[in-house]
């Protein structure tokens, strides 16, 4: 196999010699051979990894990257397809909740009763419920009412949070324009014009922002199962999926040398 120097890896993607052995050192590129005097021996594979784990990058993240490559690296290819699995599971909720939220972009100045996801929105949600239904953490809720993002009333009787269906609207605005990747300061203005008449205008440029990325990732997804699947085969021994075999189509028959099927038999196999 063609040798490679850590030059020839880090020049087709433009990265310094030493972000290439640091990879090589974190479990996202097979461990490199060495010469005699201690130079690093990379190969096509070598190579295949790190268009790979970029890819992946791009698609995912840095850190959900890192732990693909490294769980495929250890040999855990199922875990590594778990992990990828969650990322696009992820970029269907993403999408669900756009097109939630873009059908009911109209009604948006209203209390409405049902919630962006389409089910039916109780009365009121204390903070622990609301941060279970969308998967935050009660200080992340905290931290949108500070900046602005919520307005939660609080009972009179125990002084604990009380979220309304509008501020439960609004909510789940503000954690998916999060993930878009919107600051706080954005999403509270959007907020705020959705509160007013006349401002949906904000949310709907917000929301073709969101839908361009979304498309962005998909297509990244898309790119990285490519070269994720042409570095399979160049995965060490160890670390190798099984190759498969495919069963004979019962269709096909074999026949004897200088025999033909005839008769109704012969038909039905062109059937």
């Amino acid at each position: 196999m063609h040798a490679l120097r850590p030059a020839d890896l880090a020049r087709e993607h433009g990265l310094s010699t030493q972000a290439v052995r640091n990879y090589e050192r974190d479990g996202f590129l097979p461990a490199a051979d060495r010469t005699a005097s201690g130079y690093r021996i990379y190969t096509e594979a070598h190579a295949a990894a790190l268009r790979a784990y970029l890819s992946l990058v791009a698609a995912y993240d840095h850190a959900l990257a890192s732990h693909i490559m490294t769980e495929l690296h250890a040999g855990e290819l199922d875990h590594a397809l778990e992990l990828i699995d969650r990322g696009h599971q992820q970029l269907l909720r993403d999408r669900e909740t756009l097109d939630a939220v873009r059908k009911a972009i109209g009604h948006l100045t209203t209390e409405s009763p049902t919630t962006t996801t389409g089910a039916p929105t109780p009365a009121a949600r204390t903070v622990g419920e609301l941060a279970h239904h969308l998967r935050v953490t009660p200080a992340t809720l905290r931290k949108w009412e500070t900046a602005g993002i919520l307005t939660p009333v609080r009972d009179p009787a125990t002084g604990y949070r009380i979220y309304r269906s509008p501020d439960i609207r609004d909510a789940e605005l503000a954690h998916l324009l999060r993930r878009g990747g919107y600051p706080l300061s954005h999403i509270a203005t959007v907020v705020e014009q959705i509160r007013t008449a006349g401002g949906t205008q904000a949310l709907a440029a917000a929301l073709d922002g969101w839908q361009h990325k979304l498309t962005a990732r998909g297509v990244a997804m898309l790119k990285a199962a490519g070269l994720l699947g042409r570095y399979l085969p160049l995965l060490p021994d160890a670390a190798a999926p099984p190759t498969p075999h495919p069963e004979p189509c019962p269709q096909e028959a074999v026949h004897p040398a200088g025999s033909r099927g005839t008769g109704r038999h012969a038909s039905a196999m062109v059937e």
